[in-house]
């Protein structure tokens, strides 16, 4: 048996400085291993009913053939849980031996079919046999125990199961289905994820049944990389090594949903968190396999990386050691900085635009960045993802811009410009500490970690103007980033720091991909006052080929999927499956083009009951369908209006935004 053991407060992975995957138990799935010394595996789920044979094996197989290694399949009664047996005799008929998984919910009895056949089941230990009324009461200890002691009698079946058939096990907690029990307990936080885990966990290690995998998913990016982490921690703690199944549930689609999966999926990646991933698009399931291998990719070889100065932690954070005290990898506590103009302290992280590599800038420039200036009316419109700042390196503005945005030159070059309203300098670390001219405002300052020096740190102490640009060209470069905060912590230096990363001839897809892995995360952390994309994407000429839009967007999204600015309505919208009551991808493309404008509104969008009401505490509205042909809408948890028909629900759900006071008209000021 394993010991438990005294560890650090921050310790959730093998080191905060150089890549190196968690060491964790191998579980042998059919002819695959996860876990252990084996690659990360990539994974999804079909969303045909289980039910039409032909249908479930010819998307397995799309799935497959796209590079899926597991193939999921929901199960939510014993006819679908004994028709899995029909789908796996056709896929090996016709040459595949992927293992298949059994997604099961609210039914004991199809898991226990289910496990008989196929390679692995998953289990949710907030609906198997559980109790699902969102009742509000106190447990007495003895009330919980017997609570406990029923959810052993129903899950340990399954488990001896498990064992005599050689059959894997996730344990999958889900932030928006969480029992009854654990939501009195301990709320729907990280913490009582982990604990809904742990009690089912309990069970399986008091029978010695040990081939499981745990999963902690979220649609809160925050609170899915606190709960993993946390899990990790506890585990360490415990001497246990469970594999990790990664996900980012209900992500959405399209970019969105790309860029939230990867902040929260990156930030364990680039832990050495995580032996198996799946991506939860709104989307047909092939097409999860690519983004999820993109993200997968980029740790083969990451171990090579330029070494980063360690970290170490004093044993409590109450003690004095790195100057940590207030931040967590469990929760979220932003960065305490100073206030420079609308950076830092209470301000929302800014986005500077790179235009430094434009020949020449005009109005229609900023067109990509949220400014759009109307000849007739002369007058600049600007969206609600108009950058804040500018970056024109060595190149000047010669027309009037909007008074909402500032302009960062080079230094040489500001000089002549000093006295133009909102023009502020960027300072190279030298030319800084030489005591370059400075604005008396705002002054940017240019560093990388291998660069930040003592001396620079002492500088920025005494200047309430500065600002820092950070910068990496390492390829662990979140880490090494992330060492520059601690250090600036350890200093007890508040100056505001802009997150910058560069990227040069890589896809669209990589670009949105690589940017919210390694900036997302340090925001996720409270670290960050900003965010600089500079894309140094170039075409066959040498010539530089521009993508301003999706950097925008891409930056707005990072801020928006770690939850630090909000700049549009967020959609939580699940993936959909077997279980799922009416078109996903339609109605959610109806939602949006109805919606869309509302800054800030969350609304989610269920194909059905299993999640529904648990993910709507997460958002504002939400959209669950609860039989063919019919629609429940709620207002955050609680259900607003039932048995609405599929054919008026968009139309209800937008009167039920009016009726609440949160909807505005497409093009207003408000």
């Amino acid at each position: 048996m394993s010991e438990p053991r005294i560890i650090s407060p921050w310790t959730y992975c093998p080191s905060l400085t150089r890549y190196e995957r968690w060491k964790t138990r191998a579980v042998r799935i059919g002819d695959i291993g996860i876990g252990g010394d084996n690659p990360i595996r990539v994974q999804s789920m079909t969303t045909t009913d289980t039910m039409d044979t032909a249908g479930t094996v010819a998307q397995s197989i799309r799935m497959i053939e796209a590079g899926c290694e597991l193939v999921r399949i929901t199960a939510p009664s014993k006819k679908e849980a004994e028709n899995l047996a029909e789908i796996k005799k056709q896929l090996k008929a016709a040459g595949f031996n992927t293992p298949l998984v059994a997604d099961i919910h609210f039914t004991p009895n199809a898991a226990e079919i289910a496990a008989r056949i196929v390679e692995k089941v998953r289990v949710n230990p907030g609906n198997y046999a559980d109790k699902k009324k969102f009742d509000v009461r106190e447990y007495t200890d003895d009330q919980y125990e017997a609570e406990l002691e029923r959810i052993r009698e129903r899950f340990t079946p399954l488990v001896k199961i498990c064992k005599e058939h050689g059959t894997a096990m996730r344990i999958g907690t889900n932030h928006g289905s969480l029992s009854d029990r654990i939501l009195n307990r301990y709320g729907d936080t990280p913490q009582g994820m982990v604990e809904s885990a742990f009690e089912f966990l309990r069970i399986c290690r008091d029978e010695n049944y040990h081939e499981i995998v745990l999963s902690m998913k979220a649609s809160n990016v925050q609170v899915m990389v606190q709960a993993y982490r946390l899990l990790v921690h506890r585990m360490m703690s415990e001497g246990w090594d469970y594999p990790l199944h990664l996900g980012v549930t209900e992500a959405g689609d399209g970019e969105d949903g790309r860029v939230k999966s990867a902040a929260g999926i990156g930030a364990l990646l680039e832990d050495g968190i995580g032996d198996t991933v799946r991506v939860s698009l709104t989307e047909d399931p092939e097409f999860e396999i690519p983004v999820a291998k993109a993200l997968v990719a980029r740790y083969s070889d990451r171990s090579t990386h330029d070494l980063i100065p360690a970290v170490s932690f004093s044993p409590s954070p109450s003690e004095k050691g790195l100057g940590v005290e207030g931040h967590s990898p469990f929760t979220h506590q932003r960065r305490h900085t100073t206030e420079v103009l609308n950076i830092g302290a209470r301000h929302v992280p800014v986005v500077m635009a790179d235009l430094s590599g434009k020949d020449k800038i005009t109005p229609a420039t900023l067109f990509a960045w949220g400014y759009r200036y109307s000849v007739p009316l002369d007058k600049w419109n600007i969206t609600d993802q108009a950058c804040d700042y500018v970056f024109i390196g060595k190149n000047s503005i010669d027309f009037a811009t909007p008074g909402t945005l500032g302009i960062v030159q080079e230094h040489p070059v500001w000089l002549k410009d000093r006295n133009k309203d909102r023009h502020y300098p960027f300072h190279q670390q030298a030319a800084y500490l030489a005591g370059a001219a400075r604005h008396p405002q705002l002054n940017i300052v240019y560093t990388t970690l291998p660069n930040l020096s003592a001396e620079l740190i002492a500088a920025l102490k005494n200047d309430p103007t500065a600002v820092l640009l950070i910068d990496s060209y390492n390829t662990h470069g979140m880490a090494e980033q992330r060492r520059l905060f601690f250090s600036l912590l350890e200093a007890g230096c508040e100056t505001p720091v802009i997150i910058g990363r560069a990227y040069g001839n890589i896809s669209n897809d990589d670009l949105v991909l690589h940017s919210s892995t390694d900036i997302g995360p340090l925001f996720i952390d409270g670290f960050g006052d900003g965010i600089f994309i500079a894309d140094e994407h170039r075409d066959e000429s040498g010539a530089t080929k521009p993508r301003e839009d999706l950097v925008c967007r891409t930056a707005f999204g990072i801020l928006q999927a770690t939850r630090t600015r909000t700049s549009k309505t967020e959609y939580i919208s699940c993936p959909s499956c077997g279980r799922t009551l009416f078109d996903l991808q339609e109605t959610t493309a109806k939602i949006r083009a109805r919606t869309s404008h509302l800054k800030g509104i969350k609304i989610g969008i269920m194909g059905c009951i299993v999640n529904g009401p648990g993910e709507m505490a997460d958002a504002d509205y939400g959209y669950v369908g609860t039989g063919p042909g019919v629609i429940t809408l709620y207002k955050e948890k609680e259900v607003v209006k039932r048995n609405v028909p599929s054919e008026r629900a968009v139309d209800e759900l937008i009167g039920l935004i009016k009726e609440h006071g949160d909807w505005v008209e497409v093009g207003s000021d408000t």
